[in-house]
């Protein structure tokens, strides 16, 4: 067989959950995807010890995605403890080679091979050049931009989820000291991110003189009846999502256009228009017209990190 035709393995390892597969090229293979809950193992070999029992198959390279720092052949998942060294890990499971990638890295592998029927525009812009970038919303926050080299793509690591908060008004800073008395630092994650949603609501609970607390899908599920609270708490974080994105954008001038990724993301997607990102996303002052060339998108494929791990394969 082969190499071309030879299954590979690749994995997402999220926060929460790890989701596993085969792949021929760049295209997983039918029926082989599967999703395991972290809490119910001690670490990632044991993850893919029992994925690869079950599916009787031992290929001879595999590419994993990590939500964490990734250096060389070594990652911390920064949400969830574990400690990953590809050697170490290639020699217990048995496969000859084992890349570690940033997650956020294998959504951008992705994104050149989407189809446009696993994608929601937000908005359209005026697609240009290849540069895209993507954003991740989920257990943690992280962007990379997507760069076109000759046939490949490259997507450099980053921990963007760490920067400062932007501030904008009076209601924004008194976030940022709320978060700084009980996080220490007011970063972008502390609000962005499934739990950061609920620290943004606990704030605005507090602001309305209330000590109600909620869960990430209790929020969602209340801005959909009407809830005022949970309402002005969404159209928060989609202001601060807007300028986060606006302010990355700038960064990396995506042409091609910015992509959302996540759990999170996808949550939003519905309340985007109605709680106002276009007219933060465009607020940007003189530079207002150069960020609404960029097209954004939130990727509905939740499985969209596998195809990107197979995808990073194929270039090796």
């Amino acid at each position: 067989m082969a190499e071309s035709e030879s299954p590979v393995l690749v994995a997402d390892v999220g926060g929460t959950n790890t989701r596993v597969a085969l792949a021929r090229g760049r295209v997983l293979v039918a029926g082989s995807t599967e999703r395991f809950a972290n809490a119910e193992f001690d670490g990632l070999q044991a993850v893919l010890t029992a994925y690869l029992e079950r599916h009787k198959s031992r290929p001879a390279r595999a590419a994993i995605a990590l939500a964490g720092p990734v250096r060389g052949t070594k990652a911390e998942m920064t949400n969830l403890g574990w400690h990953v060294d590809a050697n170490m890990l290639s020699e217990a499971i048995g496969i000859q080679e084992v890349a570690l990638l940033n997650d956020l890295q294998a959504q951008g592998h992705a994104l050149a091979f989407l189809p446009d029927s696993h994608l929601r525009i937000v908005r359209t812009g005026a697609p240009q050049g290849d540069t895209r970038l993507v954003i991740g919303l989920g257990t943690g926050v992280n962007a990379a931009p997507v760069y076109s080299s000759a046939n490949m793509h490259i997507v450099p690591p980053a921990e963007a989820g760490h920067m400062h908060l932007p501030l904008m008004g009076p209601e924004d800073y008194r976030l940022a000291d709320w978060l700084i008395a009980r996080r220490g630092f007011a970063s972008v994650e502390d609000v962005l991110s499934g739990a950061g949603l609920e620290r943004l609501y606990a704030f605005h609970a507090q602001e309305a003189h209330s000590g109600q607390t909620l869960g990430a899908s209790a929020i969602m599920a209340a801005i959909e009846t009407g809830d005022a609270l949970a309402q002005a708490t969404g159209r928060h974080y989609i202001r601060l999502l807007a300028q986060v994105s606006a302010g990355l954008a700038l960064v990396t001038l995506p042409t091609r256009g910015i992509y959302f990724i996540g759990g999170v993301a996808r949550a939003f997607g519905p309340w985007l228009e109605r709680f106002g990102f276009e007219r933060a996303f465009t607020n940007m002052g003189r530079f207002s017209d150069l960020v609404a060339q960029f097209p954004a998108a939130i990727v509905e494929d939740d499985f969209a990190a596998l195809s990107g791990c197979a995808a990073y394969l194929c270039k090796e």
